[in-house]
């Protein structure tokens, strides 16, 4: 099992797969390199590799103070000096596709193009509501079944999506225990989430006009609460050359097998190369 130390001493877990351009897999905020278990097989001719953020999936815990997005910043390019990568693209979902624009406003020679999953430089208040509703805490749901039904009934924004693909979500993002289901992330996350919500709102358009010259694709969820048509709109004005799609039946976050969502991006590997 691959782990790599960051400079601070913290290990990170990793998966490197494939061969081809290479391509850097950035998870959700509480999520981990499973984020793109249902895609990764449908990605030919690339060389996929995937993170854990500090604090999620396999990587060690290392306190609220260190869940920031220039913390993981810096443990991307760790990771790229780490397997001796000059550059790479960067599949960045939700909190992912935050750090690939931070990437490419600080260190954009490192980069060879940019595809963000329903993220952009604004995100509304509704779909950040939302997560401050989760982040942090267990699922009242104690089995894996359970976690599937509720989230089948409540997660906004979805449609036509089979009962097994719920199940294999909850088995993603939960551990099954005797005293029912725990968050596979460090409940500390809640904390620095929370704080940085506190902070003064950021001006995200000139990172994001920072990936000019980049290669740039946006998929974004139909029904999204985080990313709205307007602001994707703006970003497809701004860049008339970005692959851009709206995913129907789906929300925060689209799970990157849907049709329209393979089809952004392939049309955007083949621009990497």
């Amino acid at each position: 099992m691959p782990f790599f130390q960051a400079p601070d001493g913290t290990n990170l877990h990793y998966l490197d797969e494939g061969s081809g351009t290479p391509v850097l897999a950035l998870a959700g905020l509480s999520r981990n390199s499973t984020d793109f278990s249902f895609v990764a097989a449908k990605l030919a001719g690339i060389r996929l590799i995937r993170m854990d953020y500090r604090g999620r999936g396999k990587s060690d815990w290392s306190g609220a103070e260190s869940y920031t997005l220039v913390q993981e910043g810096a443990d991307v390019m760790a990771l790229l000096d780490h397997l001796q990568l000059d550059r790479v693209a960067v599949l960045g979902t939700s909190r992912g596709g935050l750090i690939a624009m931070g990437l490419a406003a600080t260190a954009k020679d490192r980069l060879t193009g940019v595809c963000l999953n329903d993220i952009g430089p604004v995100l509304e208040s509704a779909g950040l509501e939302t997560i401050k509703d989760y982040i942090g805490r267990n699922p009242k749901a104690r089995t894996f079944e359970d976690a599937a039904a509720i989230r089948a009934s409540l997660v906004d924004g979805f449609a036509n999506v089979p009962q097994s693909r719920w199940e294999e979500e909850a088995r993603i993002h939960y551990i099954e225990t005797p005293d029912g289901l725990i968050i596979n992330y460090d409940p500390a996350l809640r904390d620095a989430v929370l704080a940085g919500m506190e902070q003064p709102a950021i001006d995200l358009w000139p990172f994001f006009d920072a990936l000019q010259g980049l290669p740039l694709a946006l998929i974004r969820g139909a029904n999204s609460q985080l990313l709205s048509k307007a602001t994707a709109d703006e970003m497809a004005r701004r860049r008339p050359d970005m692959t851009y799609v709206n995913v129907p039946d789906r929300g925060h976050v689209p799970f990157l097998d849907e049709p329209e969502s393979l089809a952004a991006l392939h049309e955007w590997i083949a621009k990497l190369s």
